[in-house]
């Protein structure tokens, strides 16, 4: 019998949808999306998706094709008569645009907001969001996602003994609260001051690292600049080890070089971007499951609390 969900994906996502989709337990669906040659994006379903669950899987990261897109996509799904259309939006573009922290600035991230709604999107589902509070900018359901549900597990079977968490600034402070209260572990803050975008003037430690193992947590590894700073900063003052955890891997600039020359064991990311080969020090670890468990629960109306780290039991060894 056929399923009445059916997921689809953009070009800039197909790597991750086919693996999202193979989890679900359905085949991609068939859908052409076409470049004219002046650069236009065309979208034509394949196939029949009238009454459907339609999922439309697409991370908004450069270029802004990969939004149009998605647009596009949803468009299209709304006027072939989908029941509902849900964008899966494993890394949300423009997130970091969330408030005007100076005059006569855009709020990217409303911006994409109220076009993911005009488009006819009746639902989305994303993960690690740079601000929880852009949530409340859809007058649509949002399911916001957390990467602690994939980086837990990869965490306790590290066995660490002097376990303790870092926040590489301020703003991250909540975020890395929760997993440290997870492990009761301690946790440290880097606060630092940017002299313009990614370009970091001074830093500081607030807490202990002395014979400490260090995992940072952040949502986006951009230049690497941050983490490769926040790293040989903590082994100064006495870490064991200073490792990463970060969601979405931008890595735009010099992050490469950045990351493969810092003190770092490792950086650990999930596949919401795909990543260059090459750098021994990074690790990747997929979201599929993640989301083909979400798309499931959303399809059957089920609750997706326990995919939240409020919702797991921490194991004991």
């Amino acid at each position: 019998m056929e399923s009445n969900a059916k997921i689809f994906s953009g070009t800039g996502s197909h790597y991750l949808a086919e693996k999202i989709a193979k989890k679900f337990g359905e085949p991609l669906g068939n859908v052409n999306i076409q470049r004219f040659s002046d650069g236009e994006i065309g979208v034509e379903f394949l196939e029949s998706i009238r009454g459907k669950f339609v999922f439309l899987i697409q991370s908004t990261f450069a270029p802004t094709d990969n939004m149009m897109e998605l647009l596009l996509m949803i468009d299209a799904a709304k006027r072939a008569s989908a029941y509902k259309v849900i964008a899966v939006m494993p890394y949300y573009g423009f997130a970091r645009q969330d408030r005007k922290d100076k005059p006569r600035v855009a709020i990217g991230s409303k911006l994409v907001a109220n076009m993911l709604t005009a488009a006819g999107a009746d639902r989305v589902i994303t993960m690690d969001l740079h601000a929880a509070q852009i949530q409340g900018y859809f007058d649509i359901p949002v399911d916001h996602l957390d990467s602690s549900a994939i980086f837990i597990p990869y965490i306790e079977n590290l066995q660490l003994e002097n376990l303790t968490f870092a926040a590489p600034d301020v703003g991250s402070a909540n975020r890395i609260r929760e997993v440290a209260t997870f492990f009761e572990a301690d946790m440290v803050i880097c606060d630092k001051h940017r002299k313009r975008a990614n370009e970091i003037a001074s830093m500081v430690v607030i807490g202990d690292v002395q014979d400490r193992d260090i995992i940072l947590i952040d949502d986006i590894c951009d230049t690497g600049g941050t983490l490769a700073k926040s790293a040989g900063l903590m082994m100064e003052k006495g870490a064991r080890s200073v490792r990463a955890l970060c969601t979405h891997p931008v890595l735009s600039g010099k992050a490469y070089e950045n990351i493969r020359n810092s003190v770092l064991s490792e950086l650990v990311v999930t596949d919401t971007i795909p990543i260059k080969p090459g750098c021994e020090k990074i690790k990747v670890i997929s979201t599929d499951e993640l989301f083909a468990v979400t798309i499931r629960n959303a399809f059957e109306n089920k609750s997706i609390n326990s995919l939240f780290i409020k919702g797991r039991t921490r194991s004991v060894k």
